[in-house]
């Protein structure tokens, strides 16, 4: 194997056969987790920006505009990856040319602050009130294209045999962030309609989401100042030593990409993401046409079923790091996540003899001729409106039960794909600057919530659950088959625990 050369390109000689020993000194290990852990924080926040309004905007959106309908509904939904997917890419190749992910992160959170600050606001807008909608939920997915540059930066900022514990804790952050966010929405049904505050702004169930996301995107700011964060890079000081590298940049030319395996990993992950399209853009408007809830008791028991997967989501992904030692990320990817995700989708094909309640419309005439309307959770106007769902009539009630166990099968299949493959992407990709890639990725995962939630809520009120859940069982299949196939390709085995000495060098070079 001959000697092998240390960060500063000194060679090392063999002792007894094996790699010699480095290690990393105690105070800048400590500097370099407490840099993770700020970025798991930020991916926590971005998560519950997204996650703490999630079921409240459909019905926000009716009571400030009850002439909206669902159509605009999904395209306000879309308007969020839509951000996300244009700038993700941006965003990681600012990051890629920056010598800090500093001013890219604080960029975008700016951005996520005066967002969520015009989200309390909507109750002032009386003319076209959709439309600033629509202008503030791409704005809130612009601000979290900065998930790409936190991937970006655990793959910089991890040695291989610690990659997939990392992201394993990255999405453990933003699964939190969805425990937090819809628990909050329940919480804050308690305060109804809410109060004026002074200059006019209401603090109710649906404006308390932005306030909260304001005072966090601020707190996000502060410890991303130089007193507490600093940038480290050891995933390619890892590389140089192994493979004794003078440089960086000729360390990460010297692997060569497998653009087959890369873009099938790019592929798979928008299937993943299209997993959560279900609940995110369909789960408040199924809830309350299938089951007849009111828009509080959606708000309720959506928040408290999303709060509780999360919860189970944040087990797996404790657990995924030491099962991926007992056995091959992929194996576990394929059979363990992505398997059981289309599982869950089956049972949302309805089978019940049974239809769902009938909704009749709002407007109808009393005994003495007038023209009255119901109000908006009154007992007849809850259930399917088949005036403009003609198929409420004839197709099968999709029940409770399983509603619940595939929403939980799919909150399984979630992490485990979302992680397995992150982790096995960054390995593919090596020591190189991973920002504009992860953008990439990051901006498929998005185009699954662009397209998702037009084509799903379009295919569910034209069609249906049946057909609606029947094309999308086909369509998670693929990654399966693809992946399966490619499997040889991925077999990946992490190098041996290498400890690095980074004592005598400047942890910001490289």
């Amino acid at each position: 194997m001959g000697n092998l050369k240390d960060v500063n390109g000194n060679a090392e000689k063999m002792t007894n056969g094996n790699a010699p020993k480095f290690h990393e000194s105690k105070s800048e290990k400590a500097e370099r987790f407490k840099s993770l852990y700020i970025v798991y924080f930020t991916l926590f926040l971005q998560s519950l920006g997204l996650a703490i309004a999630m079921t409240g905007i459909w019905p926000y959106l009716n009571k400030l505009d009850p002439s909206s309908t669902k159509g605009f509904y999904s395209i306000i939904v879309a308007a969020n990856p839509l951000g996300q997917f244009i700038f993700s890419p941006l965003i990681g190749f600012w990051t890629n040319k920056s010598t800090s992910i500093r001013v890219p992160i604080i960029a975008s959170l700016v951005i996520f602050i005066i967002s969520n600050a015009l989200y309390t606001s909507l109750d002032l807008i009386e003319d076209g009130v959709k439309y600033w909608m629509l202008i503030i939920r791409f704005f809130t997915g612009v601000a979290s294209a900065n998930i790409a540059v936190g991937r970006s930066y655990i793959s910089a900022a991890t040695k291989v045999d610690e990659r997939t514990h990392a992201l394993s804790m990255a999405s453990l952050a933003q699964v939190t962030g969805f425990i937090v966010g819809p628990l909050l929405q329940a919480l804050f049904t308690t305060i109804g309609d809410g109060f004026q505050l002074p200059g006019g702004m209401m603090f109710s169930m649906y404006t308390a989401p932005g306030w909260v996301n304001v005072l966090f995107g601020a707190a996000n700011i502060i410890i991303f100042m130089p007193q507490f964060f600093q940038d480290h890079n050891i995933a390619v000081r890892e590389q140089m030593f192994i493979q004794g590298k003078e440089s960086a940049k000729e360390t990460w030319k010297s692997v060569k990409l497998d653009h087959g395996v890369i873009w099938s990993l790019i592929f798979s992950y928008f299937i993943v993401a299209f997993n959560l399209v279900i609940l995110e853009s369909l789960g408040t408007p199924l809830t309350m046409d299938q089951f007849a809830f009111s828009r509080k008791e959606t708000l309720k028991w959506n928040g408290i079923l999303v709060g509780i997967g999360a919860l189970v989501s944040c087990i797996i992904f404790g657990l995924l790091p030491r099962v991926s030692k007992m056995y091959k990320e992929i194996d576990i990817l394929i059979w363990a996540g992505l398997l059981v995700a289309v599982i869950g989708k089956i049972l949302y094909i309805p089978y019940r003899n049974d239809s769902p309640k009938i909704a009749l419309d709002r407007e109808y005439i009393d005994v003495n001729g007038t023209v009255c309307y119901y109000e908006d959770d009154h007992p007849e106007v809850l259930g399917c409106p088949v005036s403009t769902q003609p198929w409420c009539q004839n197709q099968p009630a999709l029940g409770i039960p399983e509603f619940v166990i595939g929403y939980f099968l799919g909150v399984i299949g979630y992490p485990i794909g979302v992680t397995l493959i992150q982790s096995i992407f960054s390995k593919t990709l090596g020591a190189r600057p991973q920002g504009t890639w992860m953008g990439i990725m990051l901006a498929a995962g998005s185009m699954s919530r662009i397209v998702g939630p037009i084509v799903v809520v379009g295919s569910y009120t034209s069609f249906g659950t049946g057909w609606t859940f029947g094309w999308i069982t086909g369509f998670m299949m693929i990654p399966i088959v693809l992946l399966y196939v490619l499997r040889h390709r991925l077999l990946m085995d992490s190098p041996n625990n290498l400890d690095i000495d980074m004592v005598n060098n400047n942890p910001q070079s490289a």
